[in-house]
């Protein structure tokens, strides 16, 4: 990995949040984990220079590599060339991508991704809304953005993200990475998430965007009951039919409280 960067004159970027992973058996590790093969498409977001996508590639299943840094495309490129299913390598942010243009090969896809930290939640939360074709998603984010993202009642963790991931998926973390796996070496740890989008949402009838901003509402003003921090957007009556104390916490409710609540 380094002989490559220096080959190519190359220095990892900080704005970019870029620390590529450097380890053959962690990238095996990987793949394995996103349980793809024959017959499956993948996206990889963030592929930097490749290793991981080599992984996935070697699973035989089809591989669309999105990189958003114009100076390891061609790089990229390069390290790719040659393996036995051709991996499409696209240059491009995937904040602001034609998801719907790019993923028109294939009705499912699985995403893969070593996301840096500034914008693993708004893209998991953004893919999981707006780009239905991704059916699951195995995500490599600091350990703290993990154990959110995969909250439960009770967890630390626990919070806006927790609940709106569990509206459109089940998420739990399944492996560690330590930092000496990257080059250049983070001062944090990373853990791997698979999210699976639920069949169904859970509760089709309930306005989700209503919920979504009871649950703004809710955490933003966590310390306090809700009473107070949903005043003006739900009043006593409604507590008593949602059957939620209105001196509960936002972090004392799981996504059913949360719907009832809505509804």
């Amino acid at each position: 990995m380094r002989e490559l960067l220096s080959t190519h004159g190359l220095t990892p970027s900080r704005a970019l949040g870029q620390n590529f992973v450097a380890d053959p058996n962690t990238v095996r590790k990987i793949a394995a984990l996103a349980d793809v093969g024959p017959g499956d498409s993948v996206v990889e977001v963030g592929p930097g220079l490749g290793s991981l996508t080599l992984a996935l590639a070697a699973t035989g299943a089809s591989v669309t590599a999105v990189e958003i840094d114009r100076h390891l495309v061609p790089v990229l490129r390069d390290v790719v060339a040659g393996t036995d299913v051709p991996v499409r390598v696209v240059e491009g942010d995937a904040r602001r991508l034609d998801w719907e243009s790019l993923l028109s090969a294939s009705p499912e896809w699985a995403l893969v991704a070593n996301l840096p930290y500034n914008i693993a939640t708004p893209l998991v939360l953004d893919l999981l809304a707006g780009v239905p074709a991704i059916r699951r998603m195995l995500v490599m984010v600091q350990r703290e953005v993990g154990e959110r993202l995969a909250a439960g009642v009770g967890d630390g963790g626990y919070g806006i993200p927790s609940v709106k991931v569990a509206w459109w998926a089940t998420a739990e973390v399944v492996g560690r990475v330590p930092a000496t796996v990257f080059v250049p070496q983070p001062r944090v740890e990373s853990v791997l998430v698979r999210l699976v989008r639920h069949p169904v949402a859970p509760a089709a009838d309930v306005d989700r965007e209503r919920l979504f901003r009871l649950v703004d509402a809710g955490f933003g003003q966590r310390r306090k009951m809700l009473r107070r921090s949903l005043a003006g957007l739900v009043d006593t009556s409604e507590f008593v039919a949602a059957g939620v104390r209105p001196e509960a916490r936002a972090e004392e409710l799981d996504l059913a409280a949360w719907t009832r609540l809505a509804s």
